[in-house]
């Protein structure tokens, strides 16, 4: 079985298909999906849609792109993380692509992220654009090692890669990897230790190829999986079976 280990299927475009999407999981033999939290507002309806299907995990975290919203405490998401179906805190992280100015708000933000995680001993889901050195430069700052964590939807230089590594985080491969132009990510996808890939949908957006420019839901997570097998030299299973290992021994929480 393949598992999504990034989706945000709480989306409104995607919620109300819910149906449909379980369906087309189980025929393309996605056994779980990672629903991650991007603020706390609308926390509660991520938490109530995971509760309903077996198939969804949750995680609890403010994505560094919203910036006029709920500023989460280390407290309030110690707090949220102990809920059964919560497996992660984030995503968190930087970005600098989307933003200019004054984003020291954004740094403390992604410090309290990794605090929380700590504290309640889960992983982290880090975002990352146009922010890596920050981004390494805090985690180092801030013993995200402990606890360790996923880069998600990587699009960095294998060099970024080593170091998160080092910090005991994992890669995780969306869509992206299948683009044409997707050279240097698909360079990372070859060298990376086995152990350490993940792959996710980013969904509703980054549909992989064939599906690029459509809606994108869980279900499409194999497509990823088969251009890593590609790129790698590897049949499909041997993917699909390393990449659910890595995801059950990241978030641990779902075996306990």
């Amino acid at each position: 079985m393949f598992v999504d280990s990034h989706c945000h299927v709480d989306f409104p475009t995607l919620a109300t298909q819910m149906p449909d999407i379980l369906q087309r999981m189980r025929t393309n033999r996605v056994s779980h999906a990672l629903c991650v939290s991007v603020n706390l507002p609308d926390w509660p309806g991520l938490i109530n849609l995971v509760e309903q299907h077996e198939e969804l995990w949750a995680s609890v975290g403010v994505h560094p792109d919203y910036e006029d919203t709920v500023e989460p405490t280390v407290e309030d998401l110690v707090e949220r993380s102990t809920h059964d179906k919560v497996i992660a805190i984030g995503e968190t992280g930087l970005d600098y692509f989307r933003l200019e100015g004054d984003l020291s708000w954004q740094r403390e933000r992604f410090r309290r992220h990794i605090r929380a995680a700590r504290q309640c001993g889960l992983p982290l889901i880090i975002h990352t654009r146009s922010s890596a050195e920050d981004t390494l430069r805090i985690m180092r700052e801030e013993n995200a090692q402990e606890v360790g964590g996923v880069m998600h939807c990587f699009t960095e230089s294998w060099e970024v890669a080593q170091a998160a590594m080092e910090m005991n985080f994992y890669i995780s491969f969306s869509g992206i990897v299948t683009f044409k132009n997707a050279v240097t990510l698909q360079d990372v996808a070859v060298r990376i230790q086995a152990d350490r890939i993940l792959i996710e949908t980013d969904s509703p957006y980054l549909a992989p190829v064939p599906h690029r420019g459509k809606l994108n839901d869980p279900s499409k997570v194999i497509h990823v999986a088969e251009k890593i097998a590609e790129l790698r030299g590897v049949t499909l299973n041997e993917i699909e079976t390393l990449s659910t290992n890595n995801f059950f021994n990241l978030f641990n929480k779902i075996k306990n």
